[in-house]
């Protein structure tokens, strides 16, 4: 029985063709959104996830907090110095202290020049070690440098090859940086953090030369002594650098971060991005679902004869009833299954495209099977629940109004 109920049904949509196509249009476009938008964003999420895995509950950054949207050290209300860094030394808790800088710097190799971000490594060889413990840096090719060696620099893996200098760089080569030459001593392995892979390291000193900077920080790096206080102490370095600078709260011109803090903000932005995207996934499934209706009242008021043929020589008001479901039923499935396809390419293409744009993995497809099949069997539900009405309307038809008709 329900084999001749599928016949029926796929003749059905068979026969009015390109009326079926463009009922499942809604469908296709809610089904698409959903199954893009949401692996575009979980990869997302992932990829921002890692930019903070480097990062150990029990440390805390401080840092200038500056306009727009740049990076440390570019348009700061004011620089983080000397003063700040007794005063953080004096706060119980405090255990190690980091100052880094960080410069946007023009650099110059294979006769090809670019921007690319400097950042600073401490002057003390236990500092430095320290930095890239904190980090989980490893070296894939040469050496770190050493506190008592200038002139040299450490960078990270995407410059080893694809670097927008039409030319790889190795380890002993040399790249000119603000007009200076620099060594290269190592290339560090690729990490989960594109600001890492995309750096370039050197020491403090050379900064200060290279920069003429003088007693100025960007961000300072501070381990905690017990990482269950991490927010204690970050309250307590919070309230004494507001007191120096006779701030009051809400009016800094600095920050204390801790890990969990900026974890918990872009979870909550990415929870904003999915509700929005849900929002416009229903608005577009709500119009499928009217299609799906309006296009299976039209097919009751078309097969009024057939409908009447059919009670006329025994079908029950269920058979009815179950042949039109399962016509409305198909044209959501269908929809879902085509719209989820169309919703993995299109996450695809907006993931390759954006990532051949910044030349860096940043935004990464992650597919969920099980968001794919929860996709396409909502849009099953969708499907039913839209032609539930429709359905019942044919059944209810008497065979000899529908024959006269």
């Amino acid at each position: 029985m329900f084999k001749d109920y599928l016949s029926l049904a796929l003749g059905n949509l068979k026969h009015r063709g390109l009326r079926s196509w463009l009922t499942m249009l809604g469908i296709f476009i809610g089904i698409a959104a959903v199954v893009s938008l949401i692996s575009l964003g979980q990869g997302l999420e992932t990829a921002i996830t890692g930019q903070f895995s480097t990062l150990s509950t029990d440390r805390l950054i401080v840092q200038n907090e500056g306009g727009g949207f740049g990076p440390p050290g570019i348009g700061s209300v004011k620089k983080l110095n000397n003063n700040d860094i007794r005063i953080i030394e004096s706060v119980s808790g405090v255990e190690k202290i980091v100052p880094r800088i960080l410069r946007t710097a023009k650099v110059k190799y294979n006769d090809i020049t670019r921007f690319e971000f400097v950042g600073s490594l401490p002057q003390k060889q236990d500092d430095i070690d320290y930095i890239y413990e904190s980090f989980s840096l490893e070296f894939e090719s040469g050496k770190s440098i050493l506190a008592s060696e200038r002139g040299k620099i450490v960078v990270g893996n995407d410059f080893k090859e694809n670097n927008g200098f039409d030319k790889d760089i190795r380890a002993g080569n040399l790249l000119e940086i603000q007009g200076e030459k620099f060594e290269v001593s190592g290339i560090l392995k690729k990490t989960s953090s594109f600001q890492f892979n995309r750096a370039i390291f050197m020491l403090e000193g050379d900064m200060n030369d290279l920069f003429l900077i003088k007693n100025e920080f960007d961000f300072i790096v501070i381990q905690v002594s017990n990482q269950n206080k991490v927010q204690e102490v970050a309250s307590e370095i919070a309230r004494k650098l507001r007191e120096d600078r006779n701030e009051k709260i809400g009016e800094e011109d600095f920050s204390v971060q801790t890990p969990l803090q900026a974890i918990g903000t872009v979870n909550t932005i990415l929870n904003i991005i999915n509700l929005i995207v849900g929002g416009i996934a229903a608005i577009s499934l709500l119009v499928g679902g009217i299609g799906i209706t309006n296009t299976m009242f039209t097919s009751v008021l078309e097969r009024r004869k057939e409908i009447g043929t059919m009670k006329a020589v025994g079908a029950r008001n269920k058979d009815i009833l179950f042949i039109f479901l399962v016509e409305s039923g198909f044209l959501g499935l269908i929809g879902g299954i085509i719209g989820a396809f169309i919703g993995i390419g299109l996450a695809f293409l907006v993931s390759s495209t954006a990532n051949s744009y910044f030349g860096e993995d940043i935004i990464l497809v992650n597919i969920s099977w099980t968001l794919l099949l929860g996709a396409i069997v909502f849009s099953f539900i969708i499907g039913i629940a839209a032609g539930t009405l429709p359905a019942f309307q044919a059944s209810r038809l008497k065979p000899m109004e529908a024959l006269r008709q």
